[in-house]
């Protein structure tokens, strides 16, 4: 099964808090730590990798915290899941760019086919950016309305 681990669900969860903000604006790590709802013992190690990957800015000290280096329209999904899966692949013959190891790499009907699935999950994470993540999250919270979710 191909599936996106915890710390990259909350690596794009805390791009998207920040995003929601604004390129400006600075957040605490606590702030978007519990807004998110991401545990405590993974945010320091998410942060620390957004920023040397350059996605998130940090800021030491009292009035310090977290803000977006760019405008948010500018940061794709693959790029912060690629922070932590690495390059997306979905078989050795695509990652390796040779199929020396396949017994069937003088025709293989199907290295065409992943390719062209590889492809379009790369176009499509490439266009999803998070300043429109974060003006579905802002239009999601107006359907919600208070007295729906204080009934069971």
């Amino acid at each position: 099964m191909l599936k996106i681990n915890r710390q990259t669900d909350y690596a794009v969860r805390v791009v998207l808090a920040l995003a929601k903000r604004g390129e400006t604006a600075r957040s605490s790590s606590a702030e978007i730590q519990q807004e998110m709802q991401i545990p405590k013992s993974f945010m320091g190690r998410i942060v620390a990798q957004l920023a040397q990957a350059g996605l998130v800015l940090t800021f030491p000290g009292r009035d310090g915290g977290l803000s977006l280096p760019r405008d948010p329209a500018s940061i794709s999904l693959r790029e912060v899941v690629e922070v932590f899966e690495g390059p997306f692949y979905l078989s050795e013959c695509l990652a390796t760019g040779r199929d020396a190891d396949c017994p069937f790499s003088a025709y293989c009907p199907v290295r065409s086919k992943w390719g062209r699935v590889q492809a379009a999950m790369v176009r499509e994470m490439n266009a999803i950016n998070f300043r429109e993540l974060a003006e579905e999250a802002q239009r999601a919270l107006l359907y919600v309305s208070p007295i729906s979710v204080l009934q069971p």
